[in-house]
């Protein structure tokens, strides 16, 4: 599980977007410093993908892209820090952070994390799955999903919502295996690399509720990318 709330009333509405696009700023930054052609830089093509979905201003993602590969006078250092740990009722959780400050980022990670617990390094990433997750929907009727997973390269599939199919991959296989779905009748709505847990965990209403605050917590710091947490 990938933390996905939604923000209630319209101011929250708009400040959740506005983090949402820093958080995608950020993602472009960093894989503009591998090149600035998408056609030759898959993480670059993906990140502007979702900054594309998300309806991210173009003139925006191109600032963002010039400061990643430092074509700008603004140019900024972003490092990937992960860390592990627990939220309440011991569910585990995997956080993924892109800043340019590291010592502001653990001191609120820490904070963030006084009603759970901070684990080391390797606490609760074995319990995951590291994989790449693309969402596509067949062309046309008569598309199989099934052909096209293993004619792409898939190593597995899902059903998802609304007759799309998820097609999971090996996280170096991403960007081959989306690059391969239209070949086979189908549109690629998304592709990204995440972490599903092994053995997530069902809480009742009470509790779930006290993890999902604590999750929303986390993902509201600038500096968060990505929240997965083990919970059905």
């Amino acid at each position: 599980m990938g933390a996905q709330w939604k923000a209630k009333g319209r101011e929250a509405a708009a400040n959740a977007k506005g983090r949402v696009f820093t958080k995608l700023a950020r993602e472009i930054m960093v894989a503009a410093r591998a090149g600035i052609d998408p056609d030759m830089n898959p993480r670059l093509r993906a990140a502007m993908e979702q900054a594309k979905k998300a309806s991210m201003p173009r003139d925006t993602v191109e600032r963002a892209i010039k400061k990643g590969a430092g074509l700008d006078d603004a140019g900024v250092h972003y490092e990937k820090l992960i860390y592990e740990g627990f939220a309440p009722h011991r569910v585990p959780v995997i956080v993924e952070c892109l800043t340019d400050n590291t010592n502001r980022t653990i001191s609120n990670i820490r904070s963030l994390f006084r009603k759970g617990h901070l684990g080391a390094a390797g606490s609760v990433s074995w319990d995951f799955d590291h994989l790449g997750v693309i969402e596509a929907t067949p062309q046309a009727a008569g598309a199989d999903p099934e052909l096209a997973a293993i004619e792409a390269g898939a190593r597995d599939l899902e059903p998802a919502e609304h007759g799309a199919t998820l097609f999971l991959t090996e996280p170096t296989e991403l960007d081959a295996v989306a690059r391969a779905l239209p070949r086979y009748g189908f549109v690629v709505q998304s592709a990204q690399l995440t972490y599903r847990c092994k053995n997530p965990l069902r809480l009742g209403e009470a509790e779930r509720a006290e993890v999902e605050a604590f999750l929303e917590a986390i993902d509201e710091d600038d500096d968060v990318q990505h929240v997965y947490a083990g919970l059905v």
